[in-house]
């Protein structure tokens, strides 16, 4: 069955998300107007050079107005304020929906400021790179990937096989999941190697006895993919951080713990204990590629801006 497409989509934020949104509704025909909100001026106006949006707005309320779905695609941090000045202006019977990859605290401040008879449904696209702006985004950024929703209790089963439909017409496939489990699943398929990557990256820029010339004239695949990540949004990231920040110390309890016995294994040479941990790491990543979540190709660069990184199984927020 085609999609019928939505009569207006507000798209609040136009970095990688928003902008890759408007290229495959574009491409899709899933909207008849799209309309933008973005804070700077340059993003704007940059927004409407590229095509983005039909009505670029200062306000988010102002972009908001009859809008069908809107879609928050701006930093975690700053959802519940998004959603308290565009409260007033939401039509009844609009969905409102979120990019965000934690979602017990996009849910904690969003959800009060949503008004009776608009559907809040919190969700979570796993797709991404390390670019940001409204020049990075592209059509093809959300196939074959999984969009996960955490609808809230009660929610209207209408509202959310719409919203469904339309992450399906997008390229993805559709999850639902509970808010606190995919807050625990996101903290180590994305966050925890998300925060490992910026701490390689920063430990090998405060080497004393190797010079950051060193490091990056001889960086090989492995580092290089570390400094992919680690090129990601600082803002993106800390917000993450600070809004996932007990599912994540969990996680790096246990990270320092497993490190701690490679430690062991390296200093009294027990070769048997690394050759296990790096065949069931070796299998892993094989069920990754089974499951076409990746692929066998050699690519230690990722060369080309359509890369994905580790924040989503390749997700990015």
């Amino acid at each position: 069955m085609a999609f019928e497409p939505f009569d207006k989509v507000a798209l609040i934020g136009l970095g990688l998300i928003g902008s890759s949104l408007s290229h495959v509704m574009r491409r899709e025909k899933l909207a008849k107007a799209i309309s933008g909100h973005a804070r700077s001026a340059e993003t704007r106006d940059r927004a409407m050079e590229l095509g983005l949006a039909d009505t670029m707005h200062e306000h988010a309320a102002d972009a908001v107005r009859d809008a069908d779905l809107v879609v928050l695609c701006v930093p975690i941090g700053v959802c519940g304020q998004v959603a308290q000045a565009i409260a007033g202006a939401l039509k009844p019977g609009a969905i409102v929906t979120d990019v965000g990859s934690v979602k017990a605290a996009v849910i904690r401040d969003v959800a009060p400021h949503i008004p009776d008879g608009v559907h809040f449904i919190p969700g979570h696209p796993i797709a991404g790179t390390e670019y940001s702006g409204p020049d990075s985004g592209f059509a093809s950024l959300f196939e074959d990937r999984w969009c996960i929703l955490t609808p809230l209790n009660g929610t209207d089963k209408g509202a959310a096989a719409r919203l469904t439909a339309f992450w399906r017409a997008c390229g993805s496939d559709v999850d639902v999941m509970e808010p606190d489990h995919h807050d625990r699943v996101l903290s180590i398929t994305s966050h925890l190697p998300q925060l490992i990557a910026f701490n390689i990256v920063k430990t090998a820029a405060d080497l004393e006895e190797v010079t950051q010339q060193e490091v990056i004239k001889y960086s090989a695949g492995g580092f290089r993919d570390f400094t992919r990540l680690a090129a990601s949004d600082p803002t993106m990231w800390r917000d993450v951080y600070l809004n996932n920040r007990q599912a994540v110390l969990e996680l790096l309890g246990r990270f320092s713990e497993d490190l701690s016995a490679l430690q062991r294994a390296i200093r009294w040479g027990d070769g048997d204990m690394l050759f296990d941990t790096f065949t069931r790491a070796r299998g892993i990543r094989q069920r990754i590629i089974e499951a076409g979540q990746d692929t066998a190709e050699p690519d230690f660069g990722r060369g080309g801006q359509h890369g994905e990184t580790a924040d989503s199984a390749r997700d990015k927020d």
